[in-house]
């Protein structure tokens, strides 16, 4: 496995509107706000499955209707289609729960 390169990243988050990169592209963060605590806690059991397949873990904070979620692939040092992939499956898990513009 190795970090993603810079140009690599901006491609690949080009699919992932709501992830923004931390300044030392490092790591990738996102908000994601549902309806309430249990539409979060849903969506945090859910992913908990998905980075049991996907063997790669987030560091991530609920807060009632709010989960924030920091990818990083501690192993390269960054970033890598680890976490895009976990960002990925996360982005569609949220809407399916949420739909766009709600």
């Amino acid at each position: 496995m190795t970090p993603l390169s810079s140009g690599a990243l901006r491609e690949l988050l080009a699919d992932l509107p709501g992830w923004t990169v931390d300044a030392d592209h490092r790591a990738i963060t996102r908000r994601f706000v549902f309806g309430d605590f249990a539409q979060a806690f849903g969506f945090m059991a859910q992913m908990a499955l998905v980075s049991e397949k996907l063997n790669h873990h987030p560091e991530w904070f609920n807060a009632y209707n709010r989960v924030d979620v920091t990818l990083t692939t501690h192993d390269v040092g960054g970033l890598s289609e680890r976490d895009i992939a976990w960002a990925s499956r996360a982005d569609s898990a949220f809407a399916a729960v949420v739909p766009q513009g709600a």
